[in-house]
This record gives C-alpha cells, sequence and structure tokens, in this order.
C-alpha cells in the first residue's frame, strides 16, 4: 500500500510542476505582433455641453 501512495504524491506534484510552468509561460507569452496594417486613424471626440 505505501507505494500507491507515494505514486500518488509524486503524479500530484508533477502535475503541480507543469501547471506552474505552463503559468508562468503563458504569463510571458505577450501580446501578439499587430500585422503590417497601418493603424487605423484616431477620430477626436468632442465635448458636448449641455445646459447648467
Amino acid at each position: 500500500m505505501p507505494g500507491r501512495t507515494s505514486a500518488r504524491y509524486v503524479r500530484g506534484f508533477a502535475a503541480a510542476v507543469i501547471a506552474t510552468a505552463t503559468l508562468v509561460l503563458a504569463a510571458n507569452a505577450g501580446p501578439a505582433k499587430a500585422a503590417d496594417h497601418p493603424p487605423a486613424p484616431r477620430v477626436a471626440h468632442q465635448a458636448v455641453r449641455t445646459a447648467d
């Protein structure tokens, strides 16, 4: 019986290591590069005045 328990702990530890490595790699991945298209023109928004 002790062999089963230790194997379960080893599998759990391995899963935790893999999950941690996956999260670290995903956090360091950064955003995707933009295509070679020029950026869209910006639209100036005007403030709307309301009667006080």
